[in-house]
């Protein structure tokens, strides 16, 4: 079988990524290409088309680098990776709840604050207060 060999840039191209992001991925290990040898460009071949489809796939789910290569051991292992990536999705919607809850939280703040100010005057730098607006709300967490 004649396999198509390609280059950083042809790979970068197919798979719709940049070619840093080509070298990041054989940098952190998600990528092993070979070596031309006459020139030593790094050379791929079509399972890297897939791979780097699928890093883009978990990617936008909210997967990791690391939880890609965790998920490719399992793969390459020959066992199921599946339990594993139901574990890391729950964890990642457990994650991103906890940072809506604290979003959430801090825009009732600034809500509330804004709120009080509307009915405060400007002032003026006094040398006892930076901002008497910020400085007003008593709340600080």
């Amino acid at each position: 079988m004649n396999e198509v060999m390609l280059t950083v840039n042809e790979l970068s191209k197919k798979a719709r990524v940049t070619p840093d992001a080509i070298r990041h991925y054989v940098r952190v290990g998600l990528l092993s290409p070979t070596r031309h040898p006459g020139n030593g460009y790094k050379l791929f071949d079509d399972d890297d088309i897939k791979n780097v489809k699928f890093i883009r796939q978990a990617k936008a789910l909210g997967f990791t680098l690391g939880d890609i290569r965790a998920i490719f051991v399992h793969s390459f292992d020959g066992r199921s990776p599946c339990p594993a990536v139901r574990g890391m999705i729950q964890q990642r919607i457990n994650e991103n709840r906890a940072r809506l809850a604290e979003l959430n939280r801090l825009q009732q703040r600034m809500d509330d604050a804004l709120e009080i100010w509307r009915s405060m005057p400007d002032g003026e730098p006094n040398g006892d207060a930076i901002c008497h607006l910020i400085e007003s709300i008593s709340s600080v967490e």
